[in-house]
């Protein structure tokens, strides 16, 4: 079975993605699968072999080495940002029935909006922090948002990943660089209530059809919050599991699993919340997770006693099974 693990992308989250492209690599079960490495970055798609690229035909996305026509039955999704998280790449895959991955092209494009998450979820009672939504050439009044929130509050881009362009806001004299940070990464942006807590991060998969979690892990970062920084240049201490007591760990257990089937997800995920009395209140959803080594969700999983390879596995049989799925609508 030849495999395509597609890893890159066209934000700044592409060089995290290649590493772990990397971790996929390394892992997967190379007497099952063919493994191939492809690399979707903005100006080439093509399949690396050793120092060579064979560049992508974006007709059917198959790629010619030495002559020969390469197709792929499954591809393997860890492209972070744009266009593997938002839902592009997922509905092209679909449009060439190729199974993919991770979850489906509109569970994609809903997560990667922190605005229509967070409406979707007001449905069903997960706690979160306040927020205002606002548009660039929209009149922002600064007064109405620091008495609505107060201080400090977060600015963050609507749509993007691994924190960048967020900002946490003290007082107004920095209200300014933060819209331009935010502004610079989405035209429209999410201004939050700071949560005062102990920052979580779960990983949720499903595994063997069932949701299940992989682990806990506390968050403390040597910045003001979790920034990017944080996330991936080493500059935060990540405990797992959680100094938690069980109760509250309980809590966020049922409370990660019904995020994830309430917003209908498959595939790997990592939900971050801040516990603030005992309570979690939901953050965000992440549907690539880093699988990079310094990355969160490998080290749950190892935590978990979960082999990774298995996990790969079980996704590449999730994938497989949506393609039957696809089959059969088509048939009936």
């Amino acid at each position: 079975m030849n495999v395509a693990i597609v890893m890159g992308g066209y934000s700044e989250e592409s060089v995290i993605s290649l590493r772990s492209g990397q971790l996929l690599l390394n892992h997967i079960n190379k007497n099952k699968y063919t493994p191939f490495e492809v690399h979707i970055l903005k100006n080439e798609w093509y399949v690396k072999q050793e120092n060579e690229k064979f560049y992508i035909d974006k007709s059917d996305f198959s790629c010619t080495i030495n002559n020969q026509k390469i197709t792929f039955d499954v591809i393997v999704n860890t492209i972070h940002g744009t266009p593997g998280e938002d839902g592009h790449m997922q509905a092209y895959w679909e449009l060439l029935e190729i199974p993919y991955t991770g979850c489906n092209f509109y569970q994609s494009a809903l997560t990667f909006n922190k605005r229509d998450t967070l409406s979707v979820l007001s449905k069903f009672d997960i706690p979160k922090a306040k927020s205002i939504y606002v548009s660039k050439g929209q009149n922002i009044d600064l007064e109405v948002i620091a008495t609505t929130l107060q201080y400090p509050f977060f600015v963050k881009p609507n749509q993007s990943g691994s924190s960048l362009g967020v900002s946490k806001v003290n007082e107004a004299s920095e209200f300014e660089k933060a819209l331009a940070f935010a502004f610079a990464e989405d035209h429209d942006i999410l201004i939050e209530s700071f949560l005062k807590g102990t920052e979580i991060s779960v990983g949720v998969l499903k595994y063997h059809e069932k949701t299940t979690v992989l682990g806990i892990t506390e968050i403390v970062p040597e910045n003001d919050f979790f920034d990017y920084e944080a996330k991936y240049l080493g500059k935060s201490n990540e405990i797992t599991p959680a100094r938690i007591s069980k109760e509250v760990q309980e809590k966020v257990n049922q409370t990660a699993k019904k995020i994830y089937e309430s917003l209908g997800m498959t595939g790997f995920s990592r939900i971050d919340f801040i516990i603030m009395n005992d309570i979690p209140h939901f953050i965000e959803i992440n549907t690539n997770p880093g699988l990079s080594p310094q990355s969160i969700f490998p080290q749950q999983a190892a935590f978990s006693n979960l082999n990774f390879t298995d996990l790969i596995d079980n996704e590449i049989e999730i994938a497989r099974n949506r393609k039957l799925i696809w089959q059969g609508f088509k048939s009936s």
